[in-house]
């Protein structure tokens, strides 16, 4: 039951004002792959370079994997200008939700990149961040989050308190920080207010427009 929770999501677009967050297709990969060819988000994610065609199994993988969900971060506004069906234009990064602790399937660890440089500063990450933990919430039955952040990685980690996260601990060996929220009921209402403009739309691969 919980591997179709988790893809769930892959005919699901959620339209937000400055991001639209669709699901992790093929179609992203050449875009995803450049990105992370920077030293700088390798750093940031604790990732490895990948050839093409690891990424393409990457991609396959997340898809198909039971305790992952993963969006692609769109900017809204690239998104509604653009014309045709490729969305590798609009890309701006990604977001991912892991269940990571077996015991509990409650708890969801959250990441964002926003790899574009051009989309960075802007609240992208943090209203992509917002979406996705409303879908935790509502679709996949999370209560609590954790965020991973790298210590030298300040602007993400002050987002992230601003989303009421707190710190629970720091690890010098992995050099991260953790953060955590537990959605109490004025935190959960919070939430939901915070992205009650958000809409749910299918998604067709390859289709710039709702049906």
């Amino acid at each position: 039951p919980q591997a179709a929770t988790m893809r769930l999501n892959q005919n699901t677009l959620l339209l937000g004002t400055k991001v639209v967050l669709v699901p992790y297709t093929p179609e992203h990969v050449p875009r995803y792959h450049e990105w992370m060819k920077s030293e700088e988000l390798q750093r940031l994610t604790a990732s490895e370079p990948l050839t093409l065609e690891q990424e393409y199994a990457m991609q396959r993988s997340w898809r198909e994997d039971a305790d992952k969900c993963t969006f692609i971060v769109l900017a809204a506004e690239a998104w509604r200008g653009h014309s045709g069906p490729s969305e590798e234009s609009c890309m701006a990064g990604d977001v991912n939700l892991f269940l990571t602790d077996l015991g509990d399937p409650s708890l969801g660890e959250i990441e964002v990149m926003i790899a574009e440089p051009s989309c960075r500063g802007r609240g992208l990450g943090t209203e992509a961040v917002l979406m996705m933990m409303a879908y935790g919430v509502t679709k996949l039955g999370l209560t609590k989050f954790e965020a991973k952040i790298g210590q030298g990685n300040e602007a993400s980690i002050r987002m992230f308190r601003k989303l009421h996260f707190e710190q629970v601990a720091v690890s010098s060996v992995f050099q991260e920080v953790t953060l955590r929220l537990t959605m109490s009921e004025p935190e959960r209402q919070w939430l939901l207010e915070q992205t009650s403009h958000v809409q749910e739309m299918p998604y067709r691969e390859g289709s710039s427009e709702p049906h």
